[in-house]
């Protein structure tokens, strides 16, 4: 029997994003040349205001970043000063509404998975229960809310960190993040991208400082915490050439297909933060066999979103090169441009978002090839949290100067 005109057309593409972006001219260039046209855009600022959108059933709807727009930021976080660090939880759930208004079409990102992703607790969490590793962490799951600078304390003396990052639970791009270490002493330093007015006010700022006065740091986090924090034991980290390294490894359909290296002299490696790419083949030659173990810990990752189509993991590896646990997991985490696949990936010579181009035809949500299904429901923060017996979190001791990402 003869193919149908529809089975033989080029299927048709949706993204939700800020149209001006480059992200969206990345991803219609790999659109076009996969021969698929070029994709509708619909204006995330026209999905707040409009209240949602309406898709044709066959359709593909990509959701990308909503970040990087004055005017969709204001929308999702109700503050007219784009560096404002405040408001990280209102932003969580605008965004999660506007993404529940939309309807119809073939989805690749599962709205229930997003929200996950989006709350630094909830992930930890699901990695934690696939047995995944991932750092030491207090806060993971449905712990009680921490509510100020003596709840950051006294759950560091309660776990036995000295260590630790201090998140906003729904942040991104290190917007919040402290880098906290304590001494016997009882000496305290915390490293962040956050700079603090005379008013009171915090805004994010492309100059990594640090604070040494536990009250300029309690008066930080206590501004922080109304908007949700997530706390974890800082790991000692892999070095390159001198500098602390990380690894943001992309995966498409189940599958690790483009890796990063990130290095950088502070505990922050994002690339704005003056952190910088790294030699990936000099990494390989490191890890050695072991190099295998960094994509499957990406891949496990994944597989605990089996909804979502691509993802960007963020991974830590161990002084040595041996093991590899995992920070966060990304759902826009594939602005990685210029970069192809990796050998043996089955994405050699596409970027990232034509290797999800090609995968996406074939996309079966909840069924990625050779990965585990789904890890349990999504558990609202205000459920009891996880025994305290959690084999697969890394706590082992700290050295000095020892770094991590966020």
């Amino acid at each position: 029997m003869g193919r149908t005109h529809e089975e033989d057309a080029p299927p048709r593409w949706a993204v939700v994003a800020n149209g001006d972006n480059r992200r969206v001219g990345m991803f219609a260039a790999a659109t076009e040349a996969a021969g698929h046209g070029t994709p509708r855009v619909v204006e995330w600022a026209d999905v707040l205001r409009d209240g949602g959108h309406d898709f044709a059933d066959d359709e593909l709807v990509r959701l990308d970043s909503p970040g990087e727009d004055a005017e969709v930021d204001a929308l999702l976080r109700g503050a007219d000063e784009p560096t404002r660090v405040e408001g990280s939880a209102r932003w969580y759930g605008r965004f999660l509404a506007g993404v529940a208004s939309l309807r119809g079409g073939r989805r690749l990102d599962d709205p229930a998975e997003l929200a996950v992703m989006f709350d630094k607790r909830l992930c930890h969490d699901r990695l934690a229960r696939a047995d995944v590793p991932v750092p030491q962490s207090p806060t993971s799951g449905g712990v009680p809310p921490v509510r100020d600078w003596a709840d950051v304390r006294r759950l560091m003396d309660e776990a036995g960190l000295r260590r630790v990052f201090v998140k906003l639970a729904h942040g991104s791009s290190a917007s919040g993040v402290l880098a906290v270490e304590t001494t016997a002493s009882g000496r305290i330093r915390a490293t962040t991208s956050v700079e603090r007015t005379g008013e009171g006010r915090l805004h994010n700022s492309l100059r990594v400082r640090r604070y040494t006065e536990e009250r300029e740091i309690a008066a930080i986090v206590d501004a922080l915490a109304p908007d949700g924090l997530h706390i974890e034991r800082w790991l000692p980290k892999a070095s390159l050439g001198g500098r602390s390294a990380d690894l943001r490894i992309v995966v498409v359909g189940g599958r690790a297909t483009h890796a990063v290296v990130r290095t950088s002299r502070s505990p922050l490696t994002n690339l704005h933060l003056g952190g910088a790419r790294g030699d990936l083949a000099a990494v390989r030659a490191l890890a050695g066999d072991r190099w295998a173990t960094a994509l499957e810990t990406a891949e496990r990752a994944a597989a605990c979103f089996p909804g979502t189509l691509c993802v960007g993991v963020d991974v830590l590896p161990a002084v040595g090169w041996r093991r590899f646990a995992v920070g966060e997991v990304n759902a826009f985490g594939d602005l990685l441009p210029r970069l192809t696949g990796l050998p043996g990936s089955g994405a050699e010579g596409l970027d990232t978002y034509a290797a999800q181009v090609a995968a996406a035809v074939s996309f079966s949500p909840g069924r990625l090839p050779g990965q585990a299904a789904a890890v349990g429901p999504i558990a609202p923060p205000g459920l009891p949290g996880l025994s305290p017996e959690r084999p697969h979190e890394l706590s082992y001791e700290l050295p000095r100067n020892t770094h991590a990402t966020v």
